[in-house]
């Protein structure tokens, strides 16, 4: 089989335009619709759950005309060139630019086992090896700590007086601050409360930046510290952003804010 020239240089461009036609997923009003959008928006929409299937992108594609449509509608109009819109186009790509940065950074410095190890070692070491089931009773002036202790004294219920507690969150309920370990309060309050004895009551009011509390100590038990495993993805996510806070308090010493 012979091809003429003429035809021969017809099959010719048609197989160079191959290539390029195979990179777009469509062309809309002459104005090309790269493939490579399809996959941005397939890898989206599989981070988010959704399975990447030929309908997904059959979908996506329609979804890209449509856009495509619209924008050159909008640009007819010059709408793209308002101060609003670019504005707002300015912070989309502050917003997608920073992501990348953010991702990139996070590639480059992973959080390590030794980094978990050594933060939930400092976890436990802070947590202690007791828990206390404490009770208190907050008030602003010390005078009105001293007439509770006087009234405990004289046979009242905590449980009565609680109400009264400047703490809303444990007024209605007894004045009781469940099962936690010391390192959940502010110092005063923790070193009052772990040198009572079961039941016992403060002598004294506590001082504290919240006003003057009354504790009563109703329990001590072991401290239930989770398994390294079972904390594991929240301390991976708080050394995360942690990192991220330093690299950008980093730039931001470095950088000329006037």
């Amino acid at each position: 089989m012979t091809f003429k020239p003429a035809r021969l240089l017809v099959v010719l461009l048609a197989a160079a335009a191959l290539p390029v036609m195979a990179q777009n997923v469509a062309v809309v009003n002459g104005k090309a619709i790269p493939s490579s959008r399809v996959e941005t928006m397939a890898k989206q929409m599989a981070s988010q759950g959704q399975k990447d299937t030929p309908e997904l992108r059959a979908m996506i594609k329609e979804e890209l005309i449509n856009r495509e449509i619209l924008m050159q509608e909008a640009d007819k109009k010059g709408l793209s060139n308002s101060t609003d819109v670019k504005n707002q186009l300015d912070i989309a790509r502050q917003a997608i630019v920073i992501r990348a940065l953010i991702g990139d950074f996070l590639k480059k410095n992973p959080v390590s086992d030794a980094e978990i190890k050594a933060e939930y070692d400092k976890f436990k070491s802070q947590a202690g090896d007791k828990e206390y089931l404490a009770r208190h009773i907050l008030v602003e002036k010390e005078e009105d700590a001293k007439a509770i202790i006087a009234k405990l004294k004289s046979g009242t219920k905590f449980e009565e007086l609680a109400k009264q507690s400047k703490d809303p969150g444990s007024a209605s309920n007894g004045g009781s601050l469940d099962w936690a370990s010391p390192s959940a309060f502010v110092k005063p309050f923790s070193d009052a409360m772990v040198g009572l004895s079961k039941g016992q009551v403060t002598e004294t009011p506590v001082k504290t930046q919240f006003g003057y509390h009354v504790i009563k100590l109703e329990d001590v038990r072991a401290a239930k510290v989770p398994a390294i495993e079972e904390v594991k993805p929240q301390i991976a996510e708080s050394l995360q952003q942690k990192k991220l806070q330093a690299f950008q308090k980093d730039l931001r010493d470095k950088a000329s804010v006037k």
